[in-house]
């Protein structure tokens, strides 16, 4: 969010998702009630560094450090904060004095400060721990908005695919090199993220359905949810069936990684000056488009979610929790969390920013990348995004840059194959190094019903026939 944003944030004064806080040389005492009541509430922004009246104090430059040490630490503390959540607060410069945000997001879990429930309402924090019925529901109200917390009590550390937890790491320790789950264990970067919890109703333990789709292998999500599946579909030229096609079932992470990998090779990129970096239009704009389908959907509900590239359009679609109907206006909307714990995950690993400012980006770039024009977002029980795009540069760019990808990629693994017969869908994915391999499965899949390969043996201990 700009500076420019959250000044006039600030100028609006407090309210249920806004908190102001002095600070001006150490944390004040109560800035974690604020974080608890926003976590179990609606989420909000906490500014450090300035008064109850709006009135810009600053924090003093050299206590800035250990502010923002402090809020990390104690957010990753049990013993602070139960569960822990972790937070990234961010300095900003304000008439020349520095304030201290950090933005809550609302959590999918009840969480409690030093014993106790704080929730919020208005402009307060109040703590609700001795009022049983508040706490009931609290509790009845995340249990039943989030399908993501279902505990899976008999999924095991070693169902799940170590290939993206090292993924993961890798990824994080790039945004910070001190960056926590970069030393922990794969059940302790889990707990971390708020991927394991208890059932409330029977009492067992266990790891969430969230943590399935982010980091379950492929054999853990079909047994968790067999109906788990994106389709992304080319239909330019076949408008009854489609061009080229990837129908997806893997974890989330692999998922993010081929509809990106589908939009690149379809459409083409154009650039703009940002400031002073030069950035893909393209990439920025699908990065947003593609987060928003896989993080704000309803997984427990077997429609399919798709991606669809036409010669005039990009549509998304995917089942929806509807918190309303109808177009939604980027500048007077409120954005609403449907799998708040995916979305922190990917938000942690830079694929997203804070909740709402997606809209405002694909808007954005939408503009820029086919200019004089706008993208629709329809909210129902089916949420649809609407990319326009402009109509002669798709169809020939496309037709172009799918033809020579795909020669490319096959060349490549056949190249592979000649060499390697042995070689599996891991060892190739490694071999290409820019495709996942459930990328190298759709390519391999291809490659045989054009019998150009054939599998002599087992999957396991067979080999590789060039024809």
């Amino acid at each position: 969010m700009t500076t420019n944003k959250l000044i006039d944030i600030i100028n609006q004064g407090e309210s249920r998702t806004v908190e102001f806080k002095t600070c001006k040389n150490k944390l004040n005492k109560d800035a974690f009630e604020s974080i608890c009541a926003f976590l179990n509430r609606n989420g909000g922004h906490l500014f450090l560094g300035v008064k109850d009246s709006g009135e810009i104090s600053g924090i003093d430059e050299d206590a800035i450090q250990g502010i923002l040490d402090t809020i990390v630490t104690m957010a990753n503390n049990p013993q602070k904060l139960n569960p822990p959540y972790y937070l990234s607060p961010k300095v900003i410069e304000i008439k020349d004095k520095k304030v201290i945000v950090v933005y809550i997001p609302e959590s999918s879990r009840v969480h409690y400060t030093v014993g106790k429930i704080y929730d919020r309402n208005e402009d307060g924090d109040f703590d609700i721990t001795s009022q049983s019925d508040q706490v009931t529901q609290l509790f009845l109200r995340k249990q039943s908005t989030f399908s993501e917390n279902k505990v899976f009590p008999f999924v095991k550390i070693s169902d799940f695919d170590e290939a993206i937890f090292k993924r993961v790491r890798a990824i994080v320790k790039n945004q910070r090199k001190n960056h926590p789950w970069i030393e922990m264990s794969n059940d302790e970067l889990l707990k971390s993220a708020g991927l394991h919890k208890t059932d409330l109703q029977s009492g067992k333990e266990g790891y969430t359905l969230a943590a399935i789709l982010l980091f379950g292998s492929e054999q853990l999500i079909l047994n968790a949810l067999p109906q788990h599946k994106t389709d992304a579909i080319l239909r330019i030229e076949n408008l009854d069936r489609y061009d080229d096609r990837d129908d997806i079932r893997v974890n989330l992470i692999e998922s993010y990684d081929r509809l990106m990998n589908f939009v690149s090779k379809h459409l083409p990129d154009k650039f703009y000056l940002e400031g002073d970096q030069r950035i893909g239009l393209r990439d920025n704009l699908f990065r947003e488009i593609i987060g928003n389908l896989l993080i704000h959907r309803e997984y427990t509900n077997p429609f399919p979610a798709k991606l669809i590239i036409e010669a005039n359009k990009v549509s998304t679609e995917n089942w929806n929790k509807p918190n309303g109907s109808g177009n939604i206006d980027p500048a007077n909307f409120s954005p609403y969390p449907k799998n708040p714990m995916i979305a922190k995950l990917f938000k942690e690993i830079g694929w997203v920013d804070e909740l709402g400012s997606g809209v405002r980006n694909m808007y954005k770039y939408c503009e820029l990348y086919t200019p004089n024009t706008h993208p629709l977002f329809i909210e129902g029980d089916i949420f649809k995004a609407i990319i326009p795009l402009a109509e002669k540069t798709t169809q020939k760019t496309t037709q172009k840059t799918t033809q020579k990808t795909t020669q490319k990629t096959e060349s490549r693994i056949l190249e592979i194959l000649t060499q390697h017969p042995d070689y599996g869908r891991k060892q190739i994915a490694e071999a290409l190094d820019d495709i996942t391999e459930g990328g190298v499965k759709y390519q391999l899949d291809k490659l045989k019903k054009a019998k150009r390969i054939k599998r002599i043996g087992p999957d396991k201990g067979g080999s590789w026939k060039i024809l």
